[in-house]
C-alpha cells in the first residue's frame, strides 16, 4: 500500500531525511517514532506529495506520488501537523468544501460529511467558525477531511494532540476500527498511543531509520530490545539517546 525507497530530503547543505525505506501493507497501523526534528513530519509530507524528494522513491496504492500525483493523492486522507483549515469557515462548509475537492458528488458528498461528523463527534460546532473552535475541536475538524472520503490510506501527525482523555479514546477507536482495511501511518509523541493502536512501529532519528518494532509476548520487541507493557518510553531513549541513557543508568547505579 505504501512503498518508500532510499528517500532522501536536502534542504540546501541539511539533510532532512536520509535514505528512508520501509513499506507498510493494508491491515498495518505504523507508529511513526522519533525526537522532535528526526525528519518525521518531512517524510510524511513527501509520502503525501506536498514535498518532492532529493532523491528516491515514494509510491502509495501503485502509484508513484511523483509522477503520477492525483492517483496516489486520491487514495491518501492526510492529516497534517497542526491541522491547519480555513479559520473564517465553519466545519459544515469545509468539510463540504473539501468534498467537493475530491469529486463527490452532491448526494455523496452529503452522505460523506454527514458519516464523518458522526464518527469524530463535530455535531455539536457544525456551524461555529473554525477559529472560534478548541485546539481539540480543530484537530477532530481535520480528521474528519481525511477520513471523508473513505481512503485506502491514512496519513496522520499527532491525530490527538490537543484531545482530552475521551476524546483520544474516541479517536483511538476509530484508528482500530478503520484498520483492518487501510494501511496507517501515525506519527505521534505518546507511546501509550503506539501500544493502544499500533501493529507495527518505526524510530527514526538523525533523518535515518534507526529501528523496527513489533509487539511480541511481554511487550514490543525492537531488535534484541524489549519494551514490557507501558516501558516503551526506555526503550525509545535507548535508542534516540544511547550515551545519555548510558549515563543516567550509570548515575542511578551509583546513587544506588
Amino acid at each position: 500500500m505504501i512503498e518508500l525507497h532510499n528517500l532522501v530530503k536536502k534542504f540546501g547543505a541539511f539533510t532532512a531525511v536520509d535514505g528512508v525505506s520501509f513499506e507498510v501493507e493494508r491491515g498495518t497501523v505504523l507508529g511513526f517514532l522519533g525526537p522532535n526534528g528526526a525528519g518525521k513530519s518531512t517524510t510524511m509530507k513527501m509520502i503525501t506529495g506536498f514535498l518532492n524528494p532529493t532523491r528516491g522513491k515514494v509510491s502509495v496504492c501503485g502509484h508513484a506520488v511523483t509522477s503520477d500525483p492525483i492517483k496516489a493523492k486520491a487514495c491518501i486522507g492526510y492529516l497534517p501537523e497542526g491541522a491547519p483549515a480555513y479559520p473564517d469557515m465553519t466545519p459544515a462548509g469545509y468539510l463540504d468544501f473539501i468534498a467537493a475537492i475530491r469529486g463527490l458528488g452532491p448526494e455523496d458528498r452529503r452522505r460523506r460529511v454527514a458519516m464523518a461528523v458522526d464518527r469524530v463527534a463535530l455535531s455539536s460546532v457544525l456551524h461555529q467558525p473554525i477559529d472560534t473552535l478548541s485546539k481539540g475541536f480543530k484537530r477532530r475538524v481535520g480528521l474528519a477531511q481525511a477520513i471523508l472520503h473513505d481512503p485506502e490510506v491514512l496519513i496522520m501527525d499527532e491525530p490527538t494532540d490537543g484531545l482530552d482523555p475521551n476524546q483520544k479514546h474516541q479517536v483511538r477507536s476509530l484508528i482500530q476500527d478503520m484498520a483492518a482495511d487501510k494501511a496507517i501511518i501515525i506519527s505521534t509523541h505518546i507511546l501509550e498511543e503506539v501500544e493502544a493502536v499500533c501493529t507495527q512501529a518505526l524510530i527514526i532519528n538523525h533523518g535515518k531509520v534507526v529501528a523496527e518494532g513489533h509487539p511480541g509476548q511481554g511487550g514490543w520487541q525492537f531488535g534484541d530490545m524489549t519494551a514490557a507493557p507501558g516501558r516503551l518510553d526506555d526503550v525509545f531513549r535507548r535508542i534516540t539517546m544511547p550515551a545519555q541513557a548510558a549515563n543516567t543508568q550509570t548515575v542511578q547505579g551509583e546513587a544506588a
